[in-house]
């Protein structure tokens, strides 16, 4: 169930938009496309959730939660949170919105083991997560391996290692649902990648 935010809030959320899109590249695995594509999750998600979600934080929290992230390494969550926070002082957010703003962001990501405190970091973690899967998923892995010189036989112990791990990771009812789906596509892409491997090895 979420709450909808007011025209003041509605305002706000365009200006951090406006700031994050100049700040993202505007492709690649995490660039604006896959900010777009986690607030739009999180809206579905939140939407079908039985507890109360807040509109503001949750899309303030999608559209900065990748904010830090100009290289991998580091705990680019953790630095994401820290932009995210002088960015909403900046505007005037009330405290209580910046907290759980921070909190969401600081433990949406997979690599840093933080867990949410909020429904609004619940949902922003199963969604960050599930855009890693599914078909979108599997072209943003290899969009990774082209461009870091990952292999193909990397790129598969990438999706046995931590892609078809992460729906034992979702903490909502509703993501846990669209994780599974997804995963589905990934394991049977899989399969059919590993056979064609297979035929032209002999």
């Amino acid at each position: 169930m979420i709450e909808r935010m007011s025209e003041e809030e509605r305002r706000i959320v365009e200006k951090i938009e406006n700031i994050a899109r100049k700040l993202y590249p505007p492709f690649g695995t995490h660039g604006w496309d896959h900010v777009q594509r986690v607030c739009n999750l999180s809206i579905e998600i939140a939407e079908k959730e039985k507890e109360a979600i807040e509109e503001f934080p949750l899309l303030l929290s999608c559209l900065l939660h990748d904010i830090a992230r100009v290289k991998e390494g580091g705990d680019h969550a953790l630095e994401s949170s820290k932009v995210a926070k002088e960015l909403l002082i900046c505007l005037n957010v009330k405290d209580e919105v910046i907290g759980k703003v921070v909190d969401a962001i600081s433990s949406h990501s997979y690599s840093a083991g933080r867990i949410p405190t909020t429904p609004e970091g619940r949902v922003l973690s199963d969604a960050d997560k599930i855009d890693a899967l599914g078909a979108i998923g599997v072209a943003r892995v290899f969009e990774y391996s082209g461009a870091n010189g990952r292999s193909l036989d990397e790129s598969i112990a990438h999706f046995r290692d931590k892609i078809l791990k992460l729906p034992e990771l979702m903490l909502t009812e509703e993501g846990r649902k669209i994780a599974r789906e997804r995963a589905l596509f990934v394991e049977e892409f899989l399969r059919k990648l590993e056979a064609e491997i297979r035929e032209t090895a002999k």
